[in-house]
């Protein structure tokens, strides 16, 4: 549903606060707080029941709330002063206070998603079964944040809680879920619940064959379960995000070459992508050429078919690196025009960045990805990325130790290693360098840039044997690669990691 007030409207459902037609970017932290504010405009709330709410009862500083209440007022043109839409009432709370019009149902043209091929996945999200009267409240809450989680990303249709909750104890299979929500996923779950622990059983569910796609179970100390909700909401979000497109993939693969839609033929060459090799990357541009001819608005596909160009200019698979830097940017544009709220259009706006060397201009757009879906962990990797290549090993530590715990199967979890690699090289830690790019070099899908890798981290922890052997097989894969590919790729900023990698790379003869 929308609200409107002002020159705002307030769309609950996808999770967007627009201005006069144009997008506002908001925080989704920032965006429940406002939600919160607006449906309960006819009362005060206390700062007790927003941390209740919005922080689901963790203990939280007033200086976090004030934040968040600037964050929102700074949203909406308003600030303590003028307190034209958030009211402060002294040691009491906060009340929305602008004149709202609605709840009212989108029209078409805002009903509309915004970069949507019509074909791309939805999902409703069933209340969860409890086990136990302790788990009831529990059992609905999980659900709740998935939905409100699910809703901000951008290429998943996600079913209104007021629709999903129907089935509320109903004994629905995937055939009834399907006619009654249009649906092609379902996301159940049991909830149990006793003195000492909760467990929790999540599954997905094809709605076309009843076939369940993946399930987890997690467990929890019964005294940690509000401590760990949100760890286990942004757990579950991550792994739809890698389930539902690979059973998209299996499911396009079944279709005759003339029958792909827009969004099989984007999964299809997202499968080409993650390959990393000059024949997969070729096959991937096509199917995203192909999506956007069928869909010319398709944001996502944009982006895609800037990551491939990308990945010409990265790994040398095209003659011109000039001319494949600036396809890449102006594809990572076009996504942006269509859809400026879309995590992966961002993503690859920060990544062309890269290949100029511009690492202060990709930040902003990587950091702005994060923001819009906090569980994007291939957004969580580039961050780290440039903060590392920038001498912030620390910080590049914690950013990549976050990507991999959120996306563990992450086609990506070669680079992510070898980015780990590189905040040892930029922290001065040979040996724990030389752990991780061995371990990044042996991961499916390693390229001769992260065999390089492991030849220089070997190189300065001394294994001059190791090193070689590296260094021979990236040259094998990549023939001419020399030092100056490689600060191409790698821009270090940080002028002593620099002349370690520069040391490394002339004892190898690179």
């Amino acid at each position: 549903m929308i609200y409107r007030f002002g020159s705002f409207s307030f769309d609950t459902e996808k999770c967007e606060l627009r201005s006069g037609g144009a997008a506002v970017p908001i925080e989704p932290q920032v965006f429940s707080l406002l939600q919160l504010l607006i449906e309960n405009r006819e009362r005060l709330l206390s700062r007790d029941e927003i941390v209740e709410r919005v922080w689901n009862g963790r203990i939280v500083s007033d200086a976090a709330i004030s934040s968040r209440i600037k964050s929102a007022r700074r949203a909406l043109g308003d600030d303590g002063e003028a307190q034209r839409y958030i009211r402060t009432v002294p040691k009491r709370g906060f009340r929305f206070v602008g004149e709202v019009e609605g709840p009212v149902a989108p029209t078409v043209a805002e009903a509309r998603p915004a970069e949507a091929p019509a074909s791309r996945p939805s999902i409703a999200v069933l209340p969860f079964a409890a086990v136990g009267e302790q788990a009831r409240a529990m059992a609905d809450a999980l659900p709740h944040d998935l939905i409100t989680e699910l809703s901000c990303l951008r290429w998943l249709f996600v079913i209104a809680r007021g629709s999903s909750f129907r089935f509320r104890g109903a004994e629905a299979d995937a055939a009834t879920v399907r006619e009654a929500l249009k649906v092609r996923y379902c996301l159940t779950g049991s909830v149990e619940m006793d003195e000492r622990s909760m467990t929790l059983i999540v599954e997905l569910c094809d709605t076309a064959d009843g076939g369940v796609v993946w399930s987890e179970r997690y467990r929890a100390r019964a005294e940690a379960v509000h401590e760990l909700r949100e760890e286990i909401v942004q757990s579950i979000v991550s792994a739809l995000e890698l389930q539902i497109p690979h059973h998209e993939v299996r499911q396009a693969r079944l279709k005759a070459p003339d029958q792909l839609d827009a969004w099989a033929a984007y999964h299809l060459g997202l499968h080409q992508m993650y390959r990393f090799d000059r024949q997969g990357n070729t096959q991937a541009a096509a199917m995203f050429e192909r999506a956007i001819a069928l869909e010319p608005t398709f944001a996502r596909a944009h982006a895609a078919l800037s990551f491939t160009h990308f990945e010409n200019a990265f790994l040398r698979f095209a003659d011109d690196a000039a001319r494949a830097r600036d396809d890449a940017r102006r594809c990572a544009e076009t996504g942006l025009e269509h859809d400026p709220l879309d995590p992966f259009c961002n993503l690859v706006m920060g990544r062309v960045s890269w290949l100029s060397g511009d690492l202060d201009a990709s930040l902003p757009w990587l950091e702005r990805s994060i923001r819009l879906n906090p569980s994007f962990a291939q957004a969580k990797y580039s961050l780290a990325w440039a903060e590392t290549l920038m001498g912030a090993g620390a910080r590049g530590q914690a950013n990549t130790d976050e990507a991999m715990q959120l996306s563990p199967l992450d086609p990506m979890t070669y680079a992510m290693r070898g980015v780990r690699a590189f905040t040892h090289v930029v922290l001065d830690e040979p040996s724990q360098a030389a752990e991780w790019a061995e371990l990044a070099a042996r991961t499916p899908g390693a390229h001769a840039l992260i065999e390089m890798i492991a030849a220089i981290s070997h190189t300065l922890n001394g294994d001059d044997e190791r090193a070689r052997r590296w260094a021979g097989s990236a040259l094998a894969r990549q023939p001419g690669l020399n030092s100056a590919d490689f600060f191409a790729a790698f821009p270090f900023r940080e002028d002593a990691a620099r002349a370690r990698v520069s040391q490394a790379l002339a004892r190898l003869g690179v």
